[in-house]
């Protein structure tokens, strides 16, 4: 069970991330969009997506510093055990209350404006469900046990498992202690990448880049004025 777990479930939710990515791409690039409702309703958009944006840049950022950089990196430029600690959790807490209120204004706005509710569909239901257990898992994790309980040292365990996952070296016995609420944060991190290639999460990766080079687009009337050149 510890290898279906730690083993077999990320390479599944790995391949299925590139590949998905790339059957995406060969087939539906129309598709390839957020899909954007902001014609349809922008008061509570303009406040819940730079909420839900910024927190969740800030959450990945955060996962990349605590999973990708070793111990032994923070610790030869300074940055010890505690005060690591100090910053990792009050800037955890912070981006995801910001996620968290964000993605409640976005899912009552979905919800509760009815040309909004009309554009959802079964796989943005999916996602919203993945993503909301995706971040309160988190949240539980980062303020239930590293800031109101006795704290976790994850980079010892989960940020050495993860790192190895990625170099095809993974050691499950890493995983064996970890308190349950990290493990379920994992898993449930692992199925949303799996699911990610499926949903408008794909529009992260088209950052428009072109529009620097792009020429101006020139628009002209249909019918000149009167006394403007034919």
């Amino acid at each position: 069970m510890s290898v279906a777990l730690w083993v077999v479930v990320p390479y599944i939710a790995l391949t299925i991330f590139v590949v998905g990515h790339v059957w995406r791409w060969r087939v539906d690039q129309f598709g390839w969009t957020t899909r954007t409702t902001q014609v349809l309703e922008s008061r509570l958009l303009r406040l819940g997506s730079p909420l839900f944006h910024l927190g969740a840049f800030a959450a990945i950022g955060g996962h990349v510093l605590g999973l990708l950089v070793p111990k032994s990196w923070t610790a030869a430029v300074g940055v010890d055990e505690d005060l690591y600690h100090l910053v990792s959790v009050s800037a955890g807490t912070v981006a995801g209350l910001m996620v968290i209120a964000g993605l409640a204004l976005l899912l009552a706005r979905r919800f509760t404006s009815p040309r909004v509710r009309r554009t959802t569909t079964r796989a943005d239901k999916v996602l919203f469900v993945v993503l909301a257990v995706v971040i309160l898992l988190g949240m539980t994790a980062t303020v239930g046990k590293n800031l109101l309980g006795g704290g976790y040292d994850y980079r010892a365990t989960i940020a050495v498992w993860f790192r190895g996952v990625l170099t095809f070296r993974p050691d499950p016995n890493l995983m064996a202690d970890v308190p349950l609420i990290f493990q379920l944060h994992a898993l449930s991190a692992w199925l949303l990448a799996a699911i990610w290639p499926f949903t408008r999460l794909v529009h992260v990766w088209s950052a428009p880049i072109a529009y620097l080079w792009r020429p101006y687009i020139v628009y002209r009337r249909r019918t000149p004025l009167r006394g403007e050149a034919r």
